[in-house]
């Protein structure tokens, strides 16, 4: 089972204080694994603003990007493709979140920093990898957060056409279980292209409240390991 980390120093607002207009909810702290957690429970996560030079944002968007499981569009042709590909979990966290951080790569916000303190929380047993090969190559992925009945995903990539898609179709059918219809897939903000893939936009209060019957979740067992 994942290893709980020491508290967070660090005290979030509460969402009774939160702009009901602004997706910032705070600015500061760190990112040592009890923050995260405390924030991911709290239903924030982190992401580098340009506000004071390096200041960590805490975000919770007002619409928030939500996969409800059932509702995943799986084309014939993405069908055809998965079949091409061989799903792995957990076997190459680091070059996954090396991949979706490439400089190549717009806008990119995944700095080292966040790189070492995702590999913490890999090896803590929270944060992990759904990952698309093809002979014996890393073509594609996703990493994220579980906690309970929550997955919080943070990015994905892909070297080969369909190949972080196949990630995400693996990651729905790990997530796939008897408590599927109260796991929460959080992809934080709805894009074009994620509500091709069946995301919609969920309110805050909406997500929030879902959030909480989540926790109260197991982990599925496809992402359960030992702690490293």
């Amino acid at each position: 089972m994942p290893v709980e980390p020491d508290p967070t120093p660090w005290a979030f607002p509460p969402p009774d204080r939160w702009d009901p207009s602004d997706d910032l909810v705070a600015l500061g702290a760190d990112l040592a694994p009890g923050t995260l957690l405390a924030a991911y429970r709290a239903g924030l996560f982190p992401m580098p603003t340009d506000f004071d030079g390096e200041a960590m944002g805490w975000f919770s968007p007002t619409r928030r990007g939500v996969l409800p499981l059932d509702n995943l569009r799986v084309t014939r042709s993405l069908r055809r493709s998965a079949r091409t590909f061989e799903i792995r979990v957990d076997t190459a966290f680091d070059q996954v979140v090396a991949e979706c951080g490439h400089p190549d790569r717009p806008d990119g916000w995944i700095t080292p920093e966040f790189r070492e303190a995702y590999g913490l929380l890999h090896r803590m047993g929270w944060a992990h990898s759904v990952e698309a090969w093809r002979d014996g190559r890393l073509a594609g992925g996703l990493y994220g957060v579980a906690v309970g009945g929550l997955f919080a995903g943070e990015s994905m990539f892909h070297t080969e056409r369909d190949a972080s898609k196949v990630a995400l179709v693996g990651l729905v059918d790990l997530l796939s279980d008897e408590h599927a219809a109260d796991r929460v897939l959080d992809v934080q903000w709805v894009t074009p292209h994620l509500a091709t893939l069946g995301v919609v936009a969920r309110s805050r209060a909406s997500y929030l409240a879902s959030l909480r019957r989540a926790l109260e979740l197991p982990e599925p067992l496809g992402l359960v390991a030992p702690a490293r």
